[in-house]
């Protein structure tokens, strides 16, 4: 089993949770499973999200498409999201 993890901060998380959660479709197509979702105690628009996945490539390709970033512009994320691949 494989990972990925994102760290971003977004302007309102109240404003960027419904739009994450539309666009989950988009992550199930990319074979991502959401693992957690969590918010950094001292700063409650600091997302953390972690998700399995079988297949790095397209999670990778995900990470780099049009789709994830108009999602994420239309979110309000508001710095570049870290990423990290990781195995178990």
């Amino acid at each position: 089993m494989m990972h990925m993890l994102i760290r971003h901060k977004v302007a309102d998380f109240a404003k960027w949770k419904p739009v994450y959660d539309a666009h989950e479709p988009s992550r199930q197509n990319a074979g991502l499973k959401e693992e957690h979702l969590l918010r950094n105690a001292d700063d409650p628009n600091e997302v953390i999200l972690l998700f399995s996945t079988e297949d790095l490539d397209k999670a990778k390709a995900f990470t780099a498409s049009d789709d994830l970033r108009q999602a994420m512009q239309k979110a309000g994320v508001s710095d570049k999201p870290d990423v990290y691949f990781l195995k178990d």
